[in-house]
This record gives structure tokens, sequence and C-alpha cells, in this order.
């Protein structure tokens, strides 16, 4: 029997020499660039899950060099490779991606992967490699694995699945590498909780009507952040699977979770799902109005994640109305209408922030060298239009917000509403701050980020909001 460093080592490629799920990822990429894909994908299912992902593999391209790689192993197979150690990939996904993989990669010799015909997974790629080499080390991460692991004369558990974790003391594993289970910040970074924030929205209603004093109100507006909070994070998760690889070429969004494979493809399906159907469950406890409200955002955001992203102008309406959505669920959920001025001012204000974060990402651009927004039909030259259109946004937002103040003093919803002029100046500055930071290259890609962490943002967001309050209980 040869030594073990002389044993010719079979490398799994998902989950092991990857972080990435190949065959997941191909779904997602391939549904985005065409919606009906998902309806075929069940037809090339009956033929056999071979036949689904060499499908699969012809309509979606995956960037191979964009892989997040894990790192322990793969600074390992460089080390055995320099002693001259025959590696070879052995994957269950197809032999397009296989290709690829082994050709930008130094370190593998050769691969087996699955073909249309064949599903080269557990016992089948055993028989293959058994065919190669009686005696060889193996390295995999789940627990199809050990299927593997029972013939190997070496065995190398990679990043083990929870599965893989309870079997891994039940047969002899000679090494272990990137062993680092996913921790609850992650989750959290990657369920964006601090993007709750912009769910604070849904109060304005129950503020600006007053209604803050009837408690049944106070406790069904809290229902509702929270209905809308967890539906927001389950389609963050969507947003973040179908945009991997235009991600991963993002100079921040690349330590995204997903992106980075620190949480996996199925863990990030199955908690999406937890979190949108506990988001539905909330929201049919209120009236129908909230429902087809939160089903209204759904719908716009999948059409954001699909297709309105890609579009010059259109995304960033969406982003504006996705905005002003969570104002009209406010109302909805307590039975108010919100008024006309108060609705054009969300539009405006929302627009303006909507441009800011184009601006932000194209002057990020700028100054890295790169000409265009992977992902979205932008280059560095819109960066004038957009201010310009931004600009102007933000201060139509000032005009309608007068409008909204000099309509309340002929309505008198409000107690004492010439004290909401008091906001307008605090308006003007804020909003000419954000446009003045994002102009210089200061602003975060996301200005709700900024406001959080901005100390001028919050005492003015915050004096705004107190101001509001006196002229309802004054």
């Amino acid at each position: 029997m040869d030594s073990i460093e002389e044993l010719p080592l079979f490398v799994d490629l998902d989950g092991t020499y990857t972080k990435a799920d190949l065959l997941l990822e191909s779904f997602f990429i391939a549904i985005k660039k065409d919606p009906l894909i998902l309806f075929k994908c069940f037809f090339w299912l009956l033929s056999g899950i071979a036949v689904l992902k060499a499908k699969l593999a012809h309509h979606a391209h995956i960037n191979v060099s964009l892989l997040p790689l894990n790192q322990e192993f793969s600074n390992y197979l460089l080390e055995e490779k320099s002693k001259g150690r025959k590696i070879f990939l052995a994957t269950a996904s197809n032999e397009a991606y296989a290709k690829e993989i082994v050709k930008h990669s130094n370190v593998f010799d050769g691969y087996i992967a699955s073909t249309d015909t064949l599903n080269l997974k557990g016992k089948e790629k055993l028989k293959k490699i058994s065919e190669i080499s009686e005696n060889f080390a193996y390295a995999g991460n789940d627990e199809i694995d050990f299927n593997l692991f029972e013939k190997a004369q070496e065995s190398l558990l990679v990043n083990p699945s929870y599965g893989a974790r309870k079997k891994a003391h039940r047969y002899k594993i000679h090494r272990c590498f990137d062993s680092v289970p996913s921790d609850i910040k992650v989750w959290v970074k990657q369920l964006r909780i601090y993007q709750w924030v912009k769910n604070f929205l849904i109060f304005v209603p129950l503020i600006v009507s007053g209604n803050f004093i009837n408690y049944l109100d106070v406790f069904a507006t809290f229902a509702a952040f929270s209905a809308f909070s967890l539906l927001a994070s389950s389609t963050y998760l969507l947003n973040d699977l179908l945009d991997l690889e235009s991600d991963r070429a993002h100079a921040r969004k690349k330590y995204r979770p997903l992106a980075a494979g620190t949480i996996s493809i199925k863990n990030a399906l199955v908690v999406g799902c937890l979190l949108f159907f506990s988001s539905l469950t909330i929201a049919f406890y209120f009236n129908l109005a909230f429902v087809i409200v939160m089903l209204s955002y759904l719908l716009l955001t999948l059409f954001y994640s699909f297709k309105l992203k890609q579009y010059v102008g259109m995304d960033v309406v969406c982003l504006a109305l996705l905005y002003t959505i969570r104002i009209v669920a406010g109302a909805a959920v307590i039975g108010v209408l919100v008024s006309f001025w108060l609705f054009a001012f969300s539009v405006f204000v929302f627009l303006s922030l909507a441009l800011i974060k184009r601006c932000a990402e194209l002057k990020a651009m700028l100054k890295s060298g790169k000409e265009r927004v992977k992902g979205r039909d932008y280059t560095v030259d819109d960066f004038v239009v957009l201010e310009s259109f931004g600009t102007s946004s933000a201060m139509l937002a000032v005009l309608m917000f007068c409008f909204y103040i000099n309509n309340n003093v002929l309505t008198n919803q409000y107690q004492q509403p010439n004290i909401l002029w008091l906001i307008v100046p605090g308006l003007c500055y804020w909003l000419m701050r954000m446009w003045i930071k994002t102009h210089r290259g200061e602003m975060h890609d996301d200005p709700i980020v900024f406001s959080m962490k901005d100390k001028g943002s919050l005492i003015t967001i915050s004096f705004c909001g107190f101001v509001t309050l006196a002229a309802q209980l004054l």
C-alpha cells in the first residue's frame, strides 16, 4: 500500500473545495435570466437529476474565479501539490463546471464529474474513483461522503455540515479543515436586522393621525412592524441569492454571508421560508387591506429582484415605492387614509435617498477605476445625471412637505400644525448634508446605514420626530 502522502487525493467540490453549491447557484442564475425555467426544471427533474444539472449548466454561466473557497483547506491543497501529490476534483456538479474549475485552478490534475446521463454522487462517485485507483484519499463535507470515507485510506473532513458533524465521531477522520459553524452574528448580518429601521415608517400614520394614545392601534402597528420586518428579511435572502455573482464582484458586498459562503444556500432557503410564512401568519390576523399591501410589497420586491434592478431609473423608482409602501401599510393596519401631500412627500424624499444609494456606488466605482456596475445598467458617466435628479427630488420633497403643513393648518389634524414649520429647515439641512456627503464620496452605499451612524443625521431626524409629537400634543 502507498503511504498516505503518495495516495491520489480526490476532492469534492460543493462545500469542500468551495463553499458554494453549484446546483442551487445555477438554478438561481437561470431563473433570474428566465423565470419560466422554474417550470422547466420540473420536467427536467422527471428525466433525472443528472439531466437537471446538465440543463441548468447550459443555461447558467458561473464565474468560477469568484467562488468562495474554504481557505484553510485550499492552502493545504497547494502545499500538497507543491510536494508532487496527485489531486483530482471529484464532483457531483456537471462536468461543464468541473472543467472550468480545473482550468482556472492550479491545484487539480484532472476531474471526474456528473454528465447528462450520470449523477456522480455517493456510491457512483466511489465506483468511478475505484476504477482510477484502488487506494485513495478523499475530502468531503456532507453525510453522503461517508460512503467514500469508509473505503478511503485517508479521510479529510472539510467545512462539515450539521449531519456530518454528528456522524464524524463514528468514523476515522484523519484531518478536519474549516470547521467553523455559523454563529448568530452571521445571521444577524445576513438578515440585515439593521435594515428593520426602515420599517419604522409604518409608525408614521399612527403618529400623524394622533392615534398613538389608542393602545389597540399601537399594538396593531407593532405587530405590523414585526410582520414587515420578517417579510423584508426573507426578501433580502432572496435578493442575495439572485445577486450572488454581482455581490462577489462588489468591493463591500462580497463580504455578505451568502456571497462569502459563510451561510449555505440550503440554510438560507429554509430560514427564508420560515420568515415568509411567519410574516403572512401575522398579517392575516389584521384586515384585508394590510394583507393586500404586504402582498403588493412582496410582488414589487420580486419584480425588483428579478428584472427591474437591471434597468436604469426603474430600479430607483422601485426602491422609492418600496419605502412608501411601508407608510401605506401603517395606515392600512389602523384603518386611516394617507394624506395626498404626505404620500407625495414620501415618494420624492425616498426617490432622493434611492438616488443617493446609486450615486454613492458610482462614486466608489470612479475611485476604484471601474466603469460599469455589475448586474445594473449604470456607468460612472451617469453620476452627474443621477445627482441632478436626486437633488431635484430632495427639493421637491421639501416643497411637498410645505404643502402638507399648509393642508393641516386648514384641516386641524394637528393641535398646533404651525409648529411643523420648524421641521422644514431641519429637513433642508439633512437632505443637503446627505447629498454633499455623496458628492464628496463620503457616503455609505446605503443611506439608511449612513444616517444611523452619522451624528448630524441622528440629531436632525430626532428633532423632526420631537416636533411632530409636539404638534399633536401641545
